[in-house]
C-alpha cells in the first residue's frame, strides 16, 4: 500500500460527473482520423472490413483480399516518435509513462501476432490524416502499398518512403514537399 503525498497528487478541477463525461467522449473506434482514412480509401475504390473481431488487436481496417490489417493510431496514446502531439503529461508522469509503455508493447505484440499469421500490418498515424489533403495522400500511399506484393526494405513506390521497422511493420510516411503521382498535373 502506498500513501498519497502532495508530490504525486493531481488536482482535478472537474467534478466526478464532469470527469466521467469527458472520459466517456474518448472513442476507441470510429475516430475522426479513422473516418478520414476510411472515406479516402473508399473514394479510391477499396472495400474493407471494420474492426476485425477475429484478428489480434482488432485492426481498424481489414483488407482480406490483400491480407492486410491497418491500424489508425492516435499519436498521443501510441507514442508516435517525433510527433508534436505525442507529449508527456507533466502531472502524474510515472502513471502515464507506464500506461504508454503498455500501449506500445501491446502494439508490438499485436503486430507480431498478425505477422505470424501471414498478415501485412500497416500503421497510419493521426497526424498523417489530420486534414482531407493529408488523408488523401496517406490513402494513396496505402493503396500503392496494398497493391505492391513485393514491398521490401528500401524499396520506393512512386517517390514515397516505406519504412520497414525491425518487426516488419510498415509505417507509411509521405515524402516532404511531394504530392502523390495521381495529383500531379502534366503540362504538354
Amino acid at each position: 500500500m502506498t500513501l498519497a503525498t502532495s508530490a504525486n497528487l493531481m488536482v482535478d478541477t472537474l467534478t466526478k460527473a464532469g470527469r466521467s463525461e469527458r472520459m466517456s467522449s474518448i472513442r476507441g473506434k470510429d475516430t475522426k482520423p479513422e473516418l478520414a482514412l476510411r472515406r479516402a480509401m473508399h473514394r479510391l475504390g477499396f472495400r474493407f472490413r471494420l474492426h476485425g473481431n477475429k484478428l489480434p488487436g482488432r485492426p481498424d481496417l481489414v483488407f482480406p483480399m490483400y491480407r492486410a490489417a491497418v491500424f489508425v493510431h492516435g499519436c498521443f496514446w501510441h507514442r508516435h516518435s517525433g510527433c508534436r502531439i505525442a507529449t508527456m503529461p507533466k502531472s502524474n508522469t510515472p502513471f502515464w509513462r507506464e500506461k504508454f509503455d503498455r500501449n506500445v508493447s501491446r502494439d508490438v505484440e499485436v503486430t507480431q501476432a498478425l505477422l505470424s499469421m501471414g498478415w501485412r500490418v500497416f500503421t497510419v498515424w493521426e497526424c498523417e490524416v489530420a486534414s482531407r489533403e493529408k488523408a488523401e495522400q496517406a490513402a494513396g500511399l496505402l493503396a500503392l502499398s496494398l497493391r505492391d506484393d513485393g514491398l521490401r526494405l528500401g524499396n520506393s513506390v512512386a517517390g514515397s518512403r516505406h519504412e520497414l521497422l525491425p518487426e516488419h511493420h510498415v509505417t507509411i510516411t509521405p515524402p516532404a514537399n511531394k504530392t502523390p503521382r495521381r495529383n500531379r498535373t502534366v503540362l504538354a
